[in-house]
């Protein structure tokens, strides 16, 4: 068989196979891949449970927790303080959703890959004199805080109908320092780790 012959029935066979690869949907490369390890295998899905009424003093609430590299949702029965005024539930609201997202995760929600990165240390008051209505004042500065945890807390803030239900929160530190407004963007909820760049809370002087 000549040269010729087998260049031929080579480009041929090649020409078959990328044909068979493009029928079932994949894509050709030109380089080498190395797909590396395995992938972990959680389906950053919240126990399918329908909530039950609570008792008096509780309420349903969506918490973000952390799963793989992005922030999903999770429903939890969250109960208020003790005391807490129906006029003005803001601060009690903040509170439970904070305890909410320092608590453990469940053992199911363990398993479908969900973990928390709030510091158990933190702690949130309300507006000091200056600060806008609905402002909350956290022990620790937004900036200080890790980036997954500073976007769960904003995107919780954010879904809660008691705060408003604005998707973003207006948070400030202990310090002189001006709250910022902070929004749950959908690329904050795929990449939480946005936090860390510089620029993320925009002064409330410039959002009006």
């Amino acid at each position: 068989m000549t040269p010729s012959i087998r260049r031929g029935r080579r480009t041929a066979a090649l020409a078959a196979l990328a044909l068979a690869a493009a029928g079932c949907g994949i894509r050709g490369t030109s380089v080498p891949v190395d797909a590396g390890g395995a992938p972990s295998r959680v389906s950053c899905k919240a126990p399918a449970t329908a909530p039950a009424p609570g008792p008096p003093g509780t309420t349903q609430a969506t918490v973000y927790l952390v799963c793989g590299s992005a922030l999903a949702q999770v429903e939890r029965t969250v109960t208020l303080p003790k005391g807490a005024s129906a006029n003005d539930p803001r601060l009690p609201t903040a509170r439970a959703l904070l305890g909410e997202l320092q608590r453990q995760p469940s053992a199911d929600e363990e398993k479908a890959g969900f973990s928390s990165a709030l510091p158990a240390r933190l702690r949130v008051t309300g507006p000091r004199s200056g600060d806008p209505s609905d402002a909350l004042r956290l022990s620790m500065r937004p900036d200080d805080l890790p980036s997954f945890a500073l976007a769960q807390l904003v995107c919780t803030y954010g879904a809660s109908p008691a705060l408003g239900r604005t998707h973003a929160a207006v948070l400030g530190g202990p310090g002189d320092e001006s709250a910022h407004r902070f929004d749950c963007s959908a690329d904050v909820l795929a990449h939480p780790d946005i936090a860390e760049n510089a620029g993320w809370g925009d002064p409330l002087s410039d959002v009006g």
